[in-house]
Parts: C-alpha cells; structure tokens; sequence
C-alpha cells in the first residue's frame, strides 16, 4: 500500500468535497480528514500526487481554461 500525501486544505466541508469530486473525475482516490481545529486536508496516494495536483489546478482555476481568441 502507498503512503498517503496531503495534497490540498480545504476551507470547509464544501470546498473538500467539491475537490474530492473533481479527484473521483480523474480517477483518483482520496481521503479527508480533519482535527479538531484544523480545516480539512485532501490525501491521495504518494503515486498519484502529481496528477491529482494537475487535476485540482485545472479544474479550481477556470482562468487556466480559457484559450485565447
């Protein structure tokens, strides 16, 4: 089994959820999870962090989607 890594902070339980889907769109699985004072943090498996970095920059940064005219 493949250590986990953080891969985002979410600022609530919405916004981890929402980047959970977007991870489950790309085929990546995902954990949240959350202290008792801390926001939630996003973790996937150490072999898909680069993709699911790729994923979450792509699809929460719809400046990064627009192409020129």
């Amino acid at each position: 089994m493949s250590e986990r890594v953080q891969v985002a902070v979410a600022g609530d339980v919405a916004e981890a959820e929402e980047m959970q889907a977007i991870l489950r769109t790309a085929g990546i699985e995902s954990e949240l999870e959350a202290g008792a004072d801390d926001p939630l943090t996003v973790w996937v498996d150490e072999s898909d962090v680069d993709a699911a970095r790729e994923a979450l920059e792509a699809l929460t940064e719809p400046d990064d989607l627009i192409s020129e005219p």
